[in-house]
């Protein structure tokens, strides 16, 4: 009978202790919902899946990162000689595409390039066709007379864009967001006029 007492003290304390675990494991809990949105997902996660739905018909080889990822510093220089970086586009949706004369897939998507810019370039969006030609801005100039571009500038490759970037054949084309961020890339030409196209930039227009 004298055991009883201390026995029940015992068990008060230990169901005290586990009640002080679960308190602290709810509170970290919280935590870890509140940081993540609520839902278990971040908004670019949402971004992500709602892009990559889009991502079919003429842009279907469209490939969405599951978070936008940093991308190097890299330099190029416009038709004048002037020296420029993608920070000159931050704050703006930006498809950035990568192509050179020699490359037939690549001259023949560049009208639909410079459709696309006519149709959607402004405060939010722009086009940026950056040649990889190393033999200077003479051709990349004429294909530009001769093919009619109207919207699009003309940008060279310093020389540190394409293997700063990833890009490993042509024409390849990288969707950056407002922050400077990769949100997704096509390797291959696309039909870049197209009512798909549209579709995904104008939902990444939004989103971003």
């Amino acid at each position: 009978m004298s055991g009883e007492p201390e026995n029940k003290g015992r068990a008060w304390r230990g169901q005290g202790l586990w009640a002080a675990v679960a308190i602290v494991g709810l509170a970290v809990g919280s935590v870890l919902y509140l940081l993540g949105g609520g839902n278990g997902n971040s908004a670019r996660s949402a971004q992500a899946t709602a892009l990559a739905g889009l991502a079919k018909g003429e842009v279907a080889a469209f490939s969405v990162k599951d978070a936008p990822a940093d991308i190097p510093a890299v330099t190029f220089r416009d038709a004048d000689g002037k020296d420029h970086s993608l920070s000159d586009w931050r704050g703006k949706l930006v498809l950035l595409n990568l192509w050179a004369t020699w490359c037939a897939p690549c001259r023949h998507e560049m009208p639909a390039l410079d459709g696309l810019r006519t149709a959607l370039a402004g405060k939010d969006f722009d086009v940026v066709a950056l040649a990889t030609d190393r033999g200077g801005i003479d051709k990349p100039r004429k294909f530009w007379t001769e093919t009619g571009i109207k919207s699009l500038s003309l940008y060279l490759d310093s020389g540190d864009a394409q293997h700063g970037l990833g890009v490993i054949g042509m024409p390849t084309t990288l969707l950056i967001g407002r922050d400077g961020r990769e949100i997704g890339r096509l390797i291959g030409p696309a039909e870049w006029s197209s009512q798909d196209a549209k579709a995904l930039i104008e939902a990444a227009i939004k989103l971003n």
